[in-house]
């Protein structure tokens, strides 16, 4: 019994729901003036955590058969057929509908919405583009752009400036991430026939080059909010210092080139992200 429940707690990439719902958590205390921990707090990170737990089911179950051929993934449960791929899709479906429905009941329409779009982006566009282009990055970083939208929309009730802005951070922090992750594990996904651009690009050229133009990108986005006013200017020098930390660990990946590398770049995406927005929201 225990060892069935973690396998569909497995199924819901705990990991990756709880960036999400911390990215969402971001997005609503920019919206709320800092003001979390209400009901409606409650309701956006439970609906969003169940309609991303829903996705990174149903999106295992898509890819089962290529999972199996992966080091990193072959022990999931549906390669390992511990859980039946019928019941895999019925426990993401219905995770997905109640995170939906939730968020359209308790929060707002707008926000339910917007789930749905970064649900079907991302089990419609990018999961089938992964066995197709190197581009599908540029795709499956629409759905992973959206939490923090929809936590602005879950307190304003409304789409304005502050959310694109919220989504472009989002959008190009996730290129250089999804990068390292790639060149750590580019023989899995070759393995698997995944054509990410370090699997096609065995030099690693492109890559390097890749990796350090969006984290040069990334520098101007994350300032434009202090450019448009709508914080404090003393967010202006953090995300500008941040920005330009997270540069150097992109420089230096590219450069070496190695997994070791590519994991320090990913170890620094995922402090600079929640460092750069909790600075946003004391700044704002």
């Amino acid at each position: 019994m225990i060892r069935t429940l973690r396998d569909y707690l497995e199924l819901t990439k705990p990991r990756v729901t709880t960036w999400v719902v911390l990215t969402a958590w971001m997005g609503f205390a920019f919206g709320s003036a800092g003001k979390t921990f209400s009901g409606l707090w409650f309701l956006t990170m439970l609906g969003t955590a169940l309609v991303a737990a829903g996705a990174s089911a149903l999106n295992q179950y898509m890819e089962r058969d290529l999972d199996a051929k992966m080091r990193r993934t072959q022990n999931r449960p549906l390669p390992q057929k511990r859980i039946l791929p019928r019941k895999a899709l019925i426990f993401g479906i219905s995770l997905a509908a109640a995170g939906a429905v939730t968020l359209a009941w308790g929060v707002n329409f707008l926000t339910s919405l917007l789930s749905l779009v970064s649900l079907g982006s991302y089990l419609l566009l990018y999961t089938p583009l992964k066995t197709r282009t190197s581009l599908c990055t540029l795709v499956g970083a629409l759905p992973g752009s959206l939490p923090p939208v929809m936590g602005w929309t879950a307190a304003r009730e409304t789409l304005a400036p502050h959310t694109w802005v919220l989504f472009a951070i989002l959008y190009v922090w996730q290129l250089p991430h999804f990068l390292a992750i790639a060149w750590m594990y580019k023989e899995d996904y070759a393995r698997a026939g995944f054509p990410m651009l370090p699997v096609i690009d065995p030099g690693g050229g492109s890559t390097a080059r890749m990796m350090i133009l969006y984290s040069a990108i990334l520098i101007p986005v994350t300032l434009l909010p202090a450019q448009r006013g709508l914080v404090g200017f003393s967010y202006f020098y953090g995300a500008l210092g941040l920005g330009i930390a997270f540069l150097a660990c992109s420089v230096l990946a590219a450069f070496f080139r190695t997994p070791a590398h590519a994991r320090r770049l990913l170890l620094a995406s995922v402090i600079y992200l929640p460092a750069l927005l909790t600075w946003m929201v004391f700044a704002a």
